[in-house]
């Protein structure tokens, strides 16, 4: 603003009974205000509490851009088990979900971040809430794609254990070390070790999946990793 002669206007005394503080809220408040969408209202309605709504919504990995990626990702997966008659759809699947969980924590790269640690609703349940979001739609992806590719049965369900210990991993590994680039890394780098070290002892590229004795040490090392997981978000003594 500028006064008659084009120099700026100096601020005059505010007044005793105006509160800017709660002035500028109501400002920030209509700036930032946005219309819940139809899928925020759903998830509104089932967890009962619009800021968790808010927070799945707003999730990286629950995105579109990153949703369309990994159906590319799958589809190219499909396509390639067609033409070569490996389970691809099964190997990519876990790797791709644990980038998928890993990104749904993180400071600096969650645009939901601060909300989630001013909610009254803990850490914890928003990650749990995420954590399930995102695993559940990359199993309902990578089975579309495992379906459409003409996998074997085994192999179509085989991949699912699995793909919940890697997603632990990488869950584990952002949580402990504040950064969801270090669980992404942590996640995919052990996928494709058991993978490697899977067609070393047996042979066979897919033995990862395939070998049913692996299925308890793949629910075994899930369980400790969500055990570190609720150890890493418990909430401090003498905080609610």
């Amino acid at each position: 603003m500028t006064d008659d002669r084009g120099g700026p206007t100096v601020p005059g005394p505010v007044p005793g009974d105006v509160d800017l503080g709660r002035v500028w809220l109501g400002v920030a408040a209509q700036v930032w205000r946005r219309s819940p969408g139809p899928l925020e209202r759903l998830a509104t309605r089932v967890l009962r509490s619009p800021g968790l709504a808010r927070a799945l919504v707003t999730t990286p990995s629950l995105l579109l851009g990153w949703v369309v990626a990994t159906m590319v990702v799958l589809v190219a997966g499909a396509l390639a088990t067609r033409g070569t008659g490996t389970p691809f759809v099964a190997l990519l699947a876990p790797g791709v979900a644990a980038a998928g969980i890993a990104y749904g924590y993180g400071p600096g790269i969650d645009p939901a971040w601060e909300l989630s640690c001013s909610m009254a609703v803990s850490d914890r349940m928003v990650l749990l809430v995420r954590a399930l979001a995102v695993f559940g739609l990359n199993a309902v992806l990578g089975l579309a794609a495992s379906a459409a590719s003409g996998a074997a049965t085994a192999v179509t369900f085989g991949w699912l254990v699995p793909m919940a210990a890697v997603c632990a991993l990488a869950l584990a590994t952002a949580t402990v070390a504040q950064s969801a680039n270090v669980g992404v890394a942590a996640g995919v780098a052990g996928w494709v070790i058991m993978v490697l070290s899977g067609q070393a002892a047996a042979g066979r590229l897919a033995a990862a999946v395939t070998d049913t004795a692996l299925v308890l040490p793949y629910l075994a090392f899930a369980a400790c990793c969500a055990v570190i997981v609720l150890v890493a978000t418990r909430i401090p003594r003498g905080m609610s």
